[in-house]
């Protein structure tokens, strides 16, 4: 993601607080959001179509520059933000402010690479985890941690402790537990067969039926 996609404006929030106050920001294309971390909360005002045109490449280890006028900026994570799905619009923002040199605690994608042998094979590739809580500093903070899976044969499974982080990166999961593994798709031949033997004697039972009746006649 480019600098400028990793980048928000915003404007301080000094008056017209409370619900009232949020909707009439919000008719004006406008999003409340607040500012935690290092002090006291901030209250900011962040511009909704910009929000709305970034906020698809935002995760929880997309270390943000928030410009906000007046003041200095702030390295920021977008934490959680509510939306309106019927209105397709967002209420509100909370972001948390990150400082240098300090060790931050967050959630990173896991992205599959590789096209398991496995799976040439005629297995399926199932992703059970796809994001670790890491511990780094900000500067060792990646988007994202790769999985090589494409050496996974069938009934086999890729795990936390095979992974290869970036430097400085801890990962706070359990070490043995999977990632990803290749299975054999079972078939559903039995049923089906089941349902063909269940037919034949069936009709077995009815022949027979059908001769002890004209034998007694």
């Amino acid at each position: 993601m480019s600098n400028d996609k990793k980048a928000l404006k915003a404007r301080l929030r000094t008056a017209d607080f409370g619900s009232a106050g949020s909707r009439r920001l919000l008719r004006n294309g406008e999003i409340p959001a607040v500012v935690y971390g290092k002090s006291e909360p901030l209250h900011v005002i962040v511009n909704a179509h910009e929000f709305e045109m970034k906020k698809s490449g935002f995760s929880e280890s997309t270390l943000i520059t928030l410009s906000v006028e007046g003041e200095k900026d702030h390295n920021v994570f977008v934490k959680t933000y509510q939306e309106d799905l019927l209105r397709r619009c967002i209420h509100h923002i909370d972001f948390f402010e990150i400082t240098a040199g300090h060790t931050v605690r967050t959630h990173v994608r896991v992205e599959l690479d590789g096209n398991p042998v496995g799976c040439r094979a005629g297995g399926v590739l199932d992703q059970v985890i796809h994001e670790l809580e890491i511990e780094c500093l900000p500067k060792d903070l990646p988007e994202v941690i790769k999985a090589d899976v494409s050496a996974l044969d069938i009934n086999e499974a890729f795990r936390v402790d095979q992974l290869q982080v970036p430097a400085g990166v801890k990962i706070l999961e359990d070490a043995e537990a999977t990632i990803a593994s290749v299975r054999m798709v079972k078939e559903e031949a039995a049923p089906v067969a089941e349902e063909a033997a269940d037919a034949t004697a069936a009709a077995a039972t009815a022949d027979t039926t059908a001769d002890t009746t004209a034998e007694s006649k």
